[in-house]
């Protein structure tokens, strides 16, 4: 685990230091400040249109982060040929994938906190003091960054199988799909035969189900989240990322680096 962390917080370090990273977040925080001047506007709803449009841009931004960056991870150093240095080292492929999806993380959670912050601020601009029905702001939040867990996850497992450009479209792609997977489940077609309707149900279940990680609705309007549903979901994301780079680990051990 030494030789995870090192790698963990060197790719934190070198995230951190990402211009482009401190221009998403800062138009996160002026879309924050931009959902004020909004809820002036919704007379009754301020602060509904406040944390949805709040959440919407953490949401949005770290999803540009996890796939643009997270894809980067791996092709970056093959690029510099810095990879060929650390693996030479006595660290194994597997130490380096996990290290740089935690230093990812890292970042994310960072982040995600700072743009948190704005929108605590943002509501305390609209309607000071807070009330207690705020703390599931956080919640929301903290499930945001366990979608985005697992983004980094699929973007460290494309980006070991193919060019960064393709990586960034398959990732994009699975998320979309995963937002619609509950309703993969549900579908009722006429026109399509049984066969067809239990592939698709097991194509679903194969699937991020994003749709569990989708709280904003429920806390822009103060309603609670239950706890199980937090502590499910926890799970779910742990084992899924855990899935996801055992298979990354596989393919970038068989890769050719030459």
């Amino acid at each position: 685990m030494r030789n995870v962390w090192t790698v963990a917080t060197n790719a934190f370090r070198e995230a951190v230091r990402d211009r482009v990273l401190y221009n998403l977040v800062f138009f996160a925080l002026l879309m924050i400040g931009a959902s004020i001047l909004v809820g002036q506007i919704s007379i009754g709803i301020e602060e509904t249109v406040i944390v949805s449009l709040g959440l919407t841009a953490t949401s949005v931004i770290g999803l540009m982060i996890a796939i643009f960056i997270g894809v980067g991870l791996v092709s970056k150093e093959m690029d510099k040929r810095t990879l060929y240095a650390l693996l030479a080292k006595p660290l194994q492929r597997w130490q380096f994938l996990v290290g740089k999806f935690i230093g990812l993380v890292m970042t994310l959670a960072v982040n995600t906190a700072v743009m948190a912050a704005g929108l605590y601020a943002a509501l305390w601009v609209v309607k000071h003091p807070l009330e207690r029905n705020d703390a599931y702001v956080l919640v929301a939040v903290y499930l945001i960054l366990l979608k985005l867990a697992i983004i980094v996850a699929l973007a460290l497992l494309f980006s070991c199988l193919t060019t960064p450009f393709l990586a960034i479209l398959f990732t994009f792609g699975i998320y979309v799909a995963g937002v619609f997977a509950q309703d993969l489940r549900t579908v009722q077609a006429v026109n399509l035969s049984g066969g067809t309707m239990r592939l698709m149900r097991g194509i679903s279940y194969a699937l991020p189900n994003f749709e569990n990680f989708n709280v904003m609705g429920a806390v822009a309007h103060g309603e609670p989240v239950a706890w199980a549903l937090v502590w499910q979901t926890t799970i779910y994301a742990i084992l899924y990322c855990a899935i996801v780079l055992a298979a990354a680990a596989v393919v970038f051990s068989r890769r050719n680096l030459k």
